[in-house]
């Protein structure tokens, strides 16, 4: 399964970086690579979380960077 960041500046200059493939995977930085860099280490966790608990099976991962 492919995963990919999408991230975008909000209206008071703060940048939200989100995997869409992971509800709930997102994050706020104060430049697009603190926001992405913060939003691939949750979303990490949130993978190696499922699959501690057996929610998931290990998949390979592979992500990319897309502005949206």
């Amino acid at each position: 399964m492919n995963f990919h960041i999408e991230y975008e500046r909000e209206e008071d200059g703060r940048w939200l970086a989100e995997v869409p493939e992971i509800p709930g995977v997102l994050a706020y930085g104060v430049s697009a690579e603190d926001a992405m860099a913060k939003t691939e280490t949750l979303a990490l966790r949130v993978l190696a979380e499922r699959i501690e608990t057996g929610e998931n099976r290990p998949i390979p991962i592979n992500i990319e960077f897309v502005a949206a």
